[in-house]
């Protein structure tokens, strides 16, 4: 990690192109002391890239903190230059767009609650035009992958070049392990599909608590999240908002220090042999298992015809009790947890049943 005065010295576009990519600081800025010393302290652990601080706060209830507002932009500017941290801000309308650049804000990034919300992407884009700033954008709280590609592609038409996505969880009902579900298999998805584009996580947001989020964060870097942006406070526990998520700026400097980076890959051959051969392998398994669950299918289409000739529902909710029953007691010998035989044997379910009923209505 550089120093402060080596940070002093890069432009944007250099911070912006680092990995892994480390963003920090508090949820809520609150007072000039506060956003100035925890400035101060995330540049002296020599771990941090940029520093983030809400200035407008949509909250899900009114009556809690919704943000200093712009006064607390100058704060941010002075952070900045005490500290050689750029900055990045969450904006969710045209004028805070336009009062985060006035007071020289390097980054922005659009909120979960604001990409949920084609309309308010689209007055953040508008205002985004013929600007040359780099935009980050968390996934939307509710676990839809178009409302986030739709974002991505309306900051795109605004000419914005440097586009990177925040994963930050889904709000989920009946989850209760963390603040926003994780939906790992969400994320991935999206960066399959922007294979090209940076994505970094957001363990503050889907752990909630400070207990978990070192795990949560080591998980995103093993699945080649490109960076992490966490909270951290001065004084946590008296925060005025998130204060369960936020750690100090030491502790984020000892969390960084004892996380294990990957990389994607390295220069050998004999690793790269071995993988591929393991590779053919999975590739035959996955082979054999589509022919399986194929002559499955053809099962299920004469189970439909069965029930069509006798007028029998197709939905028969004692046998699939009974199925999940045993895939999860024989799932736990072989090593399969209950989430996964869960999942996968809901996906088979909802496959026979749209079989069986073509077959109802051929």
């Amino acid at each position: 990690m550089e120093s402060t005065i080596e940070q002093k010295k890069k432009p944007i576009s250099e911070v912006w192109a680092k990995r892994p990519l480390i963003i920090s600081g508090p949820c809520s800025a609150e007072t000039e002391t506060q956003v100035l010393e925890t400035a101060i302290r995330l540049a002296a652990t020599g771990k941090v890239d940029m520093m983030r601080a809400g200035i407008w706060k949509p909250r899900t209830r009114p009556g809690n903190f919704e943000g200093i507002g712009t006064k607390g932009l100058p704060w941010l500017q002075k952070a900045k230059e005490i500290s050689g941290l750029p900055l990045t801000v969450e904006v969710a309308t045209g004028k805070q767009v336009e009062d985060a650049l006035h007071f020289g804000v390097d980054v922005l990034w659009i909120g979960a609650r604001t990409t949920v919300n084609p309309f308010s992407v689209q007055e953040v884009a508008d205002a985004l035009r013929g600007v040359d700033v780099p935009v980050l954008i968390k996934n939307p709280i509710n676990p839809d992958l178009e409302l986030w590609i739709g974002a991505v592609e309306r900051v795109a038409k605004a000419g914005i070049k440097n586009i990177g996505l925040i994963h930050r969880g889904f709000s989920s009902y009946g989850n209760t392990e963390y603040r926003n579900a994780p939906m790992w298999h969400l994320a991935i998805e999206m960066k399959r599909r922007h294979p090209d584009m940076m994505m970094i996580n957001d363990p503050s947001h889907i752990s909630g608590r400070r207990d978990i989020l070192q795990d949560v964060a080591q998980k995103a870097i093993d699945l080649d999240f490109d960076g992490l942006i966490i909270e951290s406070h001065i004084d946590p526990d008296n925060a005025w908002s998130d204060a369960k998520q936020q750690i100090t700026p030491e502790r984020l400097g000892e969390m960084l220090g004892s996380i294990i980076w990957r990389k994607e890959d390295i220069d050998s051959e004999e690793l790269h042999a071995n993988m591929e051969k393991m590779r053919q392998q999975i590739n035959q398994l996955d082979d054999e298992l589509m022919q399986i669950l194929s002559q499955r299918m053809k099962v299920a289409d004469k189970i439909g015809q069965y029930k069509k000739d006798n007028n029998i529902t197709i939905l028969q909710t004692n046998r699939w009790n009974a199925i999940l029953e045993r895939a999860f007691a024989k799932g736990e010998k072989l090593g399969l947890s209950k989430e996964f035989i869960t999942k996968y044997f809901d996906a088979v379910h909802m496959e026979s049943i749209s079989h069986q009923n073509k077959v109802m209505n051929s």
